[in-house]
């Protein structure tokens, strides 16, 4: 194991540390609770709250998306491993304005747990709370079993649409029906070409033969659909857009967003030479892209891959939340895109 990093086991302590000192102006942690993130700026009175949770080694999930026209707290965990209940709960109160909150998170094991018991402990407090799981990875479970699957990178979508419902003063329910709607448009799905390490493991989280790509690889090392031989970004574009067509067709006249995310070890160069021929084929199919986002938004340590999200935005509703402006401390969105 080659890190910069002090003990392992102040890895996320020492995280937080830095990223809180590096963004003073858009976060800062509860007082009484260090692994709650909270936005550092004033919240509007009376607005739904939004708090989503999980491990850490995902940066900029989740945290990096707290600010304004996104999140409002985010409850963090050890690497790749749930926050604790009692976490999940002082974040909630603390972005309750008396109108709700909204606890919006991936599909994974422990969070469910944790929240589920942090939704009853506020529910004590009179708080009202609801919660939307996010599924968006199609290759952890064929559509039939659409609950068991994870929450990956499409992630971000949903904390776009959600955010900026809150933002224009939605109330709770308006927030989760087009934080809904906006999930029933959104999937994805990654391939890894290499492990990534923990840092109080030490050790690679699978291994993968070095002329060979996983196909469908979760963000914490889960198998994939299936491993083939590696290939050309243009043959990989048009296997990762076909797979997601199957469940959500794109032909003339769709509009779309793509995020073309990178696991942690993958350059940009290479994730612009995949969007590229993604852009192509859209545009073949008569589908007009919408501001596009490239880079890194949910990682999983130093894992080298990318992954793909589609989402399609035919509905005017989605399109506007989607364009609305967001200012967070990874994040930042401003203006109509081109057209």
């Amino acid at each position: 194991m080659k890190k910069f990093l002090n003990n392992p086991e102040a890895f996320v302590d020492e995280t937080l540390e830095g990223i809180l000192l590096a963004h003073p102006d858009k976060l800062k942690a509860l007082p009484d609770t260090p692994r709650v993130i909270i936005r550092a700026d004033s919240v509007k009175p009376g607005k739904t709250g939004i708090i989503t949770g999980g491990g850490s080694g995902h940066l900029p999930t989740f945290l990096g998306y707290v600010g304004q026209g996104m999140l409002d707290a985010c409850a963090v965990g050890n690497v790749f491993a749930s926050p604790s209940a009692q976490v999940m709960y002082n974040g909630i109160k603390a972005v309750d304005q008396g109108a709700g909150v909204l606890c919006l998170y991936g599909n994974y094991g422990g969070d469910r747990m944790n929240f589920d018991m942090a939704c009853e402990m506020a529910d004590m407090d009179d708080i009202i709370c609801e919660q939307i799981r996010v599924k968006d990875d199609l290759a952890s479970a064929p559509p039939e079993s659409e609950e068991n699957r994870r929450g990956v990178a499409g992630l971000f979508f949903a904390y776009k649409i959600a955010g900026a419902a809150a933002d224009k003063m939605m109330d709770l329910k308006g927030v989760c029906e087009v934080t809904r709607r906006a999930l029933e448009n959104i999937r994805s799905i990654g391939v890894a070409t290499t492990p990534c390490v923990l840092p109080q493991v030490g050790s690679p989280t699978f291994t993968i033969n070095e002329d060979e790509i996983e196909i469908g690889m979760g963000i914490h090392g889960e198998p994939g659909i299936e491993t083939r031989k590696m290939m050309g970004a243009d043959e990989l574009a048009e296997l990762l857009i076909g797979k997601i067509s199957v469940e959500l067709p794109l032909g003339v006249g769709d509009r779309a967003a793509l995020l073309v995310n990178g696991l942690g070890a993958t350059p940009r160069e290479e994730l612009y030479i995949v969007f590229r021929k993604l852009a192509k084929l859209l545009a073949q199919r008569g589908v007009k892209l919408v501001r596009p986002e490239i880079g890194e938004f949910a990682t999983s340590m130093e894992m080298a891959g990318l992954s793909l999200s589609v989402f399609k935005l035919n509905d005017e509703e989605l399109y506007n939340l989607y364009e609305y402006p967001a200012e967070t401390s990874f994040y930042h969105k401003t203006g109509e895109y081109p057209s």
